[in-house]
């Protein structure tokens, strides 16, 4: 009976060796799971670039709204006055330049460039006043016949005319009358007085 245990003891025994060499290469082949690797930290912080700060306020001031437009002072008109009367109205013309005299070399009824300035003045009034009517008259210096002097004053009062009614005014406003030397301006017997007398003379009239 010893016999028999005996031989059961070495049975078992050489089960676990035999058991032993089978686990034995299957443990080795099996590796273990490697250590976790350490990953450095890492800088969660982002850099920004540098921005300029703009300056921000809750109040605006505003003087005036865009569209605002600002009142313009008004310029003042004056209304002139004139006087009714023709002969005070003629005087009053006269002395403010409203009507100006075309004056003539000797024996001339052609135009200068003084006598077509003073006629542009003249027509620039009369075209602003329609409602007066315009009287040219001839003159002439002593010198010359007294019928030469008339002629000579028709055509010197028919060019002004000419030269106003080109400038816009109406002929029929116009009507023109030659004195010759028989109204001189200046009595005189010089160059001095003459030229005085040497015009066309604008005179306002009555409609």
């Amino acid at each position: 009976m010893i016999e028999t245990m005996n031989k059961a003891v070495k049975s078992f025994f050489l089960g676990l060796l035999l058991v032993g060499i089978v686990l034995a290469p299957a443990c080795r082949s099996k590796k273990a799971p490697p250590p976790p690797r350490l990953v450095p930290a890492t800088d969660t912080t982002v850099s920004v670039p540098n921005v300029p700060t703009v300056a921000t306020t809750t109040e605006t001031q505003v003087s005036n709204p865009p569209d605002f437009v600002q009142p313009q002072p008004q310029p003042s008109v004056t209304v002139e006055t004139l006087p009714n009367d023709v002969e005070e109205l003629n005087r009053v013309a006269e002395q403010r330049g409203y009507l100006q005299d075309a004056f003539y070399s000797f024996d001339e009824s052609t135009l200068t460039t003084d006598a077509q300035s003073a006629l542009t003045s003249s027509a620039t009034w009369l075209r602003k006043n329609p409602q007066y009517n315009l009287l040219i008259e001839g003159h002439c210096d002593e010198r010359g016949t007294e019928q030469y002097n008339l002629a000579l004053g028709d055509r010197r009062a028919n060019s002004a005319k000419e030269y106003i009614v080109a400038l816009g005014v109406d002929g029929s406003r116009i009507r023109t009358v030659s004195y010759g030397e028989e109204r001189p301006f200046d009595s005189g017997h010089d160059e001095a007085a003459w030229a005085k007398n040497r015009r066309a003379h604008l005179v306002i009239v009555a409609k």
